[in-house]
């Protein structure tokens, strides 16, 4: 038969922490990009427009994804 030893569960143990620190960090990532599109969507059209072009060319280029994916916003 299967045994299953203390050094079997201490793996399975650490395995499953690191799935949820994982998930837990994909999911605050997602809420915090969540919240600045929102805040984004709210601003006028011109400091919307400033605070894009102060931020990174790849996060600017997917908050404006999601802004005309999610607000029609151009």
């Amino acid at each position: 038969m299967l045994s299953v030893t203390s050094t079997d569960i201490t793996v399975w143990i650490i395995c499953a922490l690191l799935a949820i620190g994982v998930g837990w960090s994909k999911y605050a990532k997602w809420k915090t990009r969540d919240k600045l599109v929102r805040e984004l969507a709210a601003m006028d059209p011109e400091r919307r427009e400033k605070l894009l072009s102060r931020m990174r060319p790849d996060f600017a280029m997917e908050a404006r994804q999601e802004l005309m994916r999610r607000f029609h916003i151009g």
